[in-house]
């Protein structure tokens, strides 16, 4: 209920209109009940999704990956991680880095085109509900992974990447739609602290079941985590608005998405503080992404990590980001939006720095591992959240969400394609993380040009 009908119900309340008064007040009440609903409906999305990145792109998958496609000796060294893929040979961690890349490279071809279309059309639901389904698809099809069939065994997790990545510009749209600028920070935080602690869930009893049944039930956690995202992405697509504007169907749909496109812009070009902070966030997604994309085969090759503690680093990283991702929104509630990310910058500098020169048993790589969990959940869901609250006042969230996608998206190609180069030209991955801090203070530059009144 907004403050003018509350100021009317107020001044009216001892007249004869008391009844329809309370009425209305019971029917507000009612609304803001539904809103709630909704907003907690958004959030289980967080819920559904973040196994995938946990489970498959961080913590089972990487191990699974690495074991199947390396040679070692009996004192568990690698001896051997070259693969042959499309008759190129490359290093097993330098593949899986290209075929994320190219995912990408899909999601930000396809996500402007289609976010144009779902705001003339109103179908951004039904667009996010597709993407999901492929992610959960291609989770599935990871059951299959072989090392002798390299070329089919990656197309799913190029499939699962493109469905993850793909959805989360739809679902991002929604969080201007269903609250207010001021509850922006906290409910992005808490969408995030949601996805940590389902992943992490899912990943214990995935474990359970392998310590239990064995290693043969490592394909098994790909499927569950397939099953995971489908069933429980079912409540968020049963509460969030499906076409509230009722637009209809319209032909040229295309030809129209490309339109709203070119009009959000246009509108953009005019913000020259939403633009710097827009190639702000595109560069600092080059380091940040990668980061959370390449620790876990950071640890197993330069650190040697057994499976068990990098199971244990993983775990960390996840449960210490839920505390870091309120505390991020509680500084950003004194400082300023701005400002906080600046200093999240900062941090994550040193910590390349850190890692670099001092990561070199479990120990070390346990401490780093704290700050970036920590760290990691604070600063994405303020990224989140600061590009929500100073967009304009406008209906096309998908197409302005698509902007930020697609540069996020871009910032991770081009930080897995360097990561990928510079491992494959030094032959260490110590390199590829110094060189992100390139990417930082660039971040860094264009982030304390946005003015101060902006930047609160």
């Amino acid at each position: 209920m907004n403050r003018t009908a509350y100021l009317h119900i107020m001044s009216n309340e001892n007249t004869s209109e008391s009844v329809p008064l309370k009425r209305t007040l019971f029917r507000g009440k009612q609304r803001q009940t539904a809103a709630e609903k909704v907003k907690a409906a958004w959030t289980m999305y967080d819920w559904a999704n973040s196994p995938y990145s946990l489970v498959v792109t961080t913590a089972i998958f990487p191990i699974y990956f690495n074991a199947l496609t390396s040679e070692r000796n009996e004192a568990g060294e690698i001896i051997n991680d070259v693969v042959t893929f499309f008759g190129f040979e490359l290093i097993n961690t330098q593949l899986y880095s290209y075929v994320l890349a190219c995912s990408f490279l899909v999601v930000i071809t396809l996500s402007p085109i289609l976010s144009g279309m779902a705001d003339v059309s109103g179908r951004k639901l039904q667009l996010m509900k597709v993407f999901c389904y492929a992610g959960s698809l291609g989770c599935l099809g990871l059951y299959a992974f072989d090392p002798e069939h390299l070329e089919w065994s990656m197309s799913a997790l190029f499939l699962a990447n493109i469905g993850f990545w793909g959805s989360l510009g739809f679902y991002n749209a929604f969080l201007p739609e269903i609250a207010p600028p001021e509850e922006h920070d906290k409910l992005s935080a808490t969408g995030f602290a949601m996805g940590y602690i389902g992943s992490v869930l899912l990943l214990v009893i995935c474990l359970a079941l392998i310590l239990i049944a064995g290693d043969f039930m490592t394909p098994w956690t790909f499927v569950l985590v397939g099953i995971w995202w489908f069933a429980w992405a079912q409540p968020t697509f049963r509460k969030l608005p499906s076409n509230p504007s009722k637009v209809p169907l319209q032909h040229k749909l295309i030809a129209n998405g490309f339109k709203e496109l070119r009009q959000v812009a246009r509108e953009l070009s005019g913000r020259k503080e939403l633009v710097r902070y827009l190639w702000a966030f595109f560069i600092l997604s080059m380091a940040l992404q990668t980061i959370m994309l390449m620790a876990s085969s950071f640890g197993i090759k330069e650190v040697l990590l057994k499976d068990n503690e990098l199971i244990v680093a993983i775990i960390a990283v996840q449960v210490l980001a839920i505390p870091g991702a309120f505390f991020v929104s509680w500084a950003s509630s004194k400082l300023g939006n701005i400002p906080t990310l600046i200093g999240c910058i900062l941090v994550w500098s040193l910590v390349c720095v850190y890692t670099y020169y001092f990561v070199q048993d479990v120990n070390g790589f346990y401490l780093a591992a704290g700050i970036i969990g920590f760290m990691m959940g604070g600063t994405q869901s303020l990224n989140r959240s600061t590009y929500s609250k100073m967009l304009p006042e406008t209906e096309d969230h998908a197409s302005y969400f698509s902007f930020y996608e697609v540069l996020e998206k871009g910032g991770l190609i081009i930080g897995m394609f360097c990561w990928g180069y510079i491992e494959g030209f030094t032959g260490s991955m110590r390199s590829s993380v110094l060189a992100l801090i390139i990417f930082f203070a660039a971040s860094l530059c264009f982030l304390i040009t946005i003015p101060r009144k902006k930047a609160a």
